[in-house]
Formats: C-alpha cells, sequence, structure tokens
C-alpha cells in the first residue's frame, strides 16, 4: 500500500494502531485503578459523622447576671394604654417609656367598657410605644428559650434546664431562676443529652 508517496506494510500498520489502541487503554484502566484508589483513601467531611464524633458546633452564650430592662410593647392614645392583668402587673408609676414619656398611674380596676386595666402616661406620644421594664437577671435571647427551658452546656453536653422568666420582648428574655453566673447556655437548636461542641 502506498500512501502520499511511501510505501506502508499493511500488516505492521494494523498492527501499530491495535498496540497503540491497547497501549491508550490500558493506561486509562490503570490511571483511574489509581485515582479510585487515591479516592477511596481521601477523608470526606461528612456533617453527621463529624457530629457523632465531635459533637454538633452550637453557639453558645455565659451567663451572668446583671440589671437591664426589657422594652415592653404598649399602645397609647391621648396618653392612656389598655393592658391585661398580665401585662398591668409588670407596670408601675414611674417607668420610662423608650419614646419619651413616663408611666404616671396603673389603674388597679377594670375599665367596665374594655375589659382591660387603664394605664395613665404622661409626655407619651400616641401609639406602639415601649415601656422599659426593669429587670435583673441572666439576658438571653429570646429563641433560646423554648416553652421555660433552656439548654446548657455541661462536660460537651446539652442538657435540659427549666428556667423562671420574669421578662421578655421580641429580643431578649431575662431569666430570673434556674441558672447561674458561669453556666454555658446553648442558643442553637439542640435535643437534650446530645454531643455539643463550641
Amino acid at each position: 500500500m502506498k500512501i502520499l508517496g511511501h510505501e506502508f506494510d499493511e500488516k505492521k500498520l494494523k498492527k501499530n494502531v491495535y498496540t497503540a489502541v491497547l497501549v491508550v487503554l490500558a493506561g486509562w484502566f490503570i490511571f483511574r485503578f489509581v485515582m479510585v484508589a487515591i479516592e477511596s483513601r481521601m477523608v470526606v467531611f461528612n456533617p453527621v459523622r463529624d457530629a457523632n464524633k465531635n459533637g454538633v458546633l452550637v453557639e453558645t452564650v455565659i451567663a451572668d447576671k446583671k440589671d437591664g430592662a426589657i422594652n415592653f410593647p404598649i399602645s397609647i392614645k391621648n396618653n392612656r394604654a389598655y393592658v391585661s392583668g398580665r401585662v398591668r402587673a409588670k407596670l408601675r408609676a414611674g417607668q420610662k417609656i423608650a419614646e419619651g414619656g413616663t408611666v404616671a398611674n396603673v389603674s388597679n380596676n377594670l375599665d367596665l367598657d374594655s375589659g382591660m386595666y387603664v394605664v395613665q402616661t404622661r409626655g407619651a406620644v400616641d401609639g406602639v410605644n415601649n415601656v422599659q421594664i426593669p429587670c435583673v437577671g441572666y439576658f438571653v435571647p429570646v429563641y433560646a428559650v423554648r416553652e421555660g427551658v433552656v439548654m446548657l452546656e455541661k462536660s460537651g453536653v446539652a442538657v435540659s434546664q427549666r428556667v423562671d422568666v420574669a421578662a421578655q420582648d421580641s429580643t431578649f428574655a431575662c431569666i430570673s431562676g434556674g441558672i447561674n453566673n458561669g453556666d454555658i447556655v446553648i442558643l442553637s437548636k439542640v435535643s437534650n443529652n446530645q454531643k455539643v461542641s463550641k
């Protein structure tokens, strides 16, 4: 056989082509075998396996008792607000209203027209205002308290602890009892007796 002026042996050409194809296929199989072996030795991050071994990664805060205030919303119109008995128990004359003004008087008697207690204010603007309710306790984000229970970290394990919540607003809960200074409060959602890491 003659191609471009060169003479070729057809049998030899076929043999060289088959040999080249076999070498390429063998090389590809060896390469894949080596890559599979390397990949099988790699440690791939597995969150479930990691959580079982090291514990679930959680966000925490250290309990520290302090004086503070919780903002409680009330709706005021013409320096008057109507509140439930539960809210009335938290209000006292002289309490500051965050938007300006103070609580002037908290009625002990129900208003017969509304079935609510009347709160008189002084210097407050009309609309929803926040009354600052003083509280001494442990201030933790409100989402860390679930049905009167917080989760504490003890020796790498989440432990449920029932607490007394004195007051709370949309951001913080003031815990008056059930935990102590230095306790590690877990903010992340975990289960009781679950292994955790900080």
